[in-house]
């Protein structure tokens, strides 16, 4: 059955949603935050990418704004990590990267997707959906008071971007939206996973 692209979008920016605000949560915990903390770190690494990927479209008031499903699906990522913060303490370096991964290429696409379902072309919904991918994870970084990973480390923006492009290129093809979609998340989280595993970075100049 074909899945109507407006409500594949809602499906994959909710799960994504909550796998970032579990992510922020987890970040506010080792940042030594209180619950406040917690709570702010939750909604804008899950939501912070979405809301300036929608004020830049002009879809404003932005849907984490309009919608209260959005912000309760990163309060309730947040109140996972504080209610069984042991048990999520325990989890593996592995399992985080597996989820950091699956929420990098969630975002990625549903930011593509948005951006197309708002008429920009190509290019412009690719670096939208990259935005949407990292925006969030930088603005925590930020409010943590640390230079943003994507900045400075590992394959992250540029396995969004390929990503993006890989579902870009499917729909250009003809390929089903759906199949197109998964198509790209999949190359996104793959590039992520192997590149952390192949420690592949950027290159970049030595500092004199």
């Amino acid at each position: 059955m074909q899945i109507k692209p407006d409500k594949l979008l809602y499906s994959v920016d909710l799960a994504g949603t909550l796998l970032f605000g579990i992510e922020g949560a987890t970040a506010a915990i080792r940042g030594d935050l209180d619950l406040l903390g917690l709570l702010v770190l939750a909604f804008a690494t899950a939501l912070g990418g979405g809301i300036i990927r929608d004020v830049l479209i002009g879809a404003v008031p932005p849907s984490a704004l309009r919608d209260w499903r959005y912000p309760t699906t990163a309060f309730a990522g947040a109140a996972i990590v504080f209610f069984f913060h042991r048990f999520v303490q325990g989890i593996p370096a592995s399992v985080i990267l597996i989820l950091d991964a699956a929420g990098l290429a969630l975002f990625a696409i549903a930011g593509t997707e948005k951006a197309l379902l708002h008429n920009m072309s190509p290019l412009i919904a690719a670096l939208l959906g990259t935005i949407t991918a990292v925006g969030g994870g930088t603005i925590r970084d930020i409010l943590l008071a640390r230079i943003p990973a994507v900045l400075r480390a590992d394959v992250y923006a540029t396995a969004a971007l390929a990503g993006s492009a890989v579902m870009l290129l499917c729909r250009r093809l003809g390929l089903p939206p759906t199949l197109s979609a998964f198509l790209g998340g999949s190359f996104c989280f793959l590039l992520r996973i192997v590149s952390v595993w192949r420690h592949w970075n950027l290159p970049k100049l030595a500092s004199f």
